[in-house]
């Protein structure tokens, strides 16, 4: 069964956030675009990398009303102490989420059970808590922030353009396309 479209179950986390601890939950999620972007630990090899990414990227997911929230089964503590010790992870400026129960990995179908570890897996998630765009990868392909943002541009441009979808490569400016029988076969 497909979850594109579903709504996310709830949850609570503890999360590191700009130096303190917070509270997130799945209504926190509401009423804005989110990306709940989930690895598999701290003090690891590709995972620096990615969230390093992100965080380069973070001005302009948040110019777009993006939320980002990076989730690992880690707790809110080890987010902290790798942020202090990471000068990668220090420009992290989104929520960290620590789920160390596997509440939230489970909820989201990408806990590895036998490990305690989640797979890399990116969720976009429209205003009113539905998934639009999953992306689940093995553990030594890291992601490209880069193409998740454009991934995000076209998500909330069909949300805002009824009846137009974007092509493959699409990026904003680029045309669009409104499906219709006249279009069958012309593609």
């Amino acid at each position: 069964m497909s979850i594109i479209n579903s709504q996310i179950k709830p949850f609570t986390a503890e999360a590191f956030h700009n130096g303190a601890f917070i509270n997130v939950s799945d209504e926190t999620l509401q009423g804005k675009w989110s990306v709940v972007f989930f690895y598999p630990a701290d003090f690891t090899f590709v995972c620096p990398t990615e969230l390093g990414d992100l965080a380069d990227l973070y001005p302009e997911f948040q110019k777009l009303g993006v939320e980002i929230y990076s989730v690992s089964t880690d707790t809110h503590f080890t987010h902290k102490a790798w942020h202090d010790t990471s000068d990668t992870i220090k420009k992290i400026q989104y929520p960290m989420l620590g789920d160390p129960t596997h509440a939230i990995s489970r909820n989201f179908g990408v806990l590895i059970e036998e490990e305690g570890l989640a797979d890399r897996g990116t969720f976009v998630i429209d205003p009113e808590g539905r998934i639009q765009i999953v992306e689940i990868t093995s553990g030594g392909v890291g992601r490209d922030a880069s193409e998740l943002l454009r991934k995000v541009k076209a998500a909330q441009y069909v949300a805002n353009h009824p009846g137009e979808v974007c092509p493959a490569k699409w990026k904003e400016g680029e045309a669009t396309l409104a499906p219709s029988l006249d279009l069958i076969g012309k593609i």
